[in-house]
């Protein structure tokens, strides 16, 4: 049964994975607000119904790293060493994702045309900025199980610096700055913020 479990997990993911893999070429080629969720259904194989089972919004298809984006918050805060301050955690995970070059860290030549499809959508931007209050939220709620003084405004100030310097790093990479030179600005001022975060926090 366990082993039926794991396979039908599995499925599931490399189903999910296939959509948004589609969705984000279509998106890519024609732009996102002419490609229709039926049309991504179609070329995926698989029903409109279907579809919307793993993406409640046409928008989570693209922005599909929001609840992954907010489950790594929270979770750095939740499974942090014994005695480990949560903005160390915090600090570890921001570094962690920029030397992974993960789609989170905005460091790399590749998320260029991503960045750009976003720009050119209303509704993705829109989406965009309830993604990052989703997160916001998420770790709020694992800075409310520890003991620092006031888990919303960590959260709060914690994201927008961490937002603030994706966009600043994004923004250098379209205008075309080499990457390892982003990236290298990227660091340093990742542990400016984290360091100033914990001098409030203190």
């Amino acid at each position: 049964m366990e082993e039926e479990l794991s396979l039908r997990e599995r499925k599931k993911r490399e189903t999910r994975q296939r959509i948004s893999d589609i969705a984000t070429l279509l998106f890519a080629q024609r732009g996102f607000d002419a490609v229709t969720v039926a049309e991504v259904a179609r070329e995926a194989g698989v029903s409109t119904m279907t579809v919307f089972n793993y993406f409640p919004r046409k928008e989570d298809l693209f922005l599909d790293r929001i609840p992954e984006a907010a489950d790594l918050f929270a979770t750095a805060v939740r499974e942090r060493a014994p005695g480990e301050p949560p903005l160390a955690a915090l600090r570890r995970l921001a570094l962690r994702l920029l030397d992974q070059r993960h789609p989170l860290s905005a460091i790399a030549e590749r998320f260029v045309h991503f960045w750009r499809v976003v720009i050119d959508s209303p509704a993705l931007r829109a989406r965009a900025r309830e993604g990052v209050e989703e997160v916001e939220s998420a770790l709020a709620g694992a800075l409310a199980e520890t003991e620092v003084a006031d888990p919303c405004l960590l959260a709060a100030l914690t994201v927008a610096a961490y937002r603030t310097l994706y966009v600043t790093s994004a923004r250098r990479l379209m205008a075309g700055d080499p990457v390892e030179d982003v990236a290298e600005d990227h660091r340093a001022r990742l542990e400016a913020a984290f360091a100033a975060l914990e001098r409030m926090a203190s």
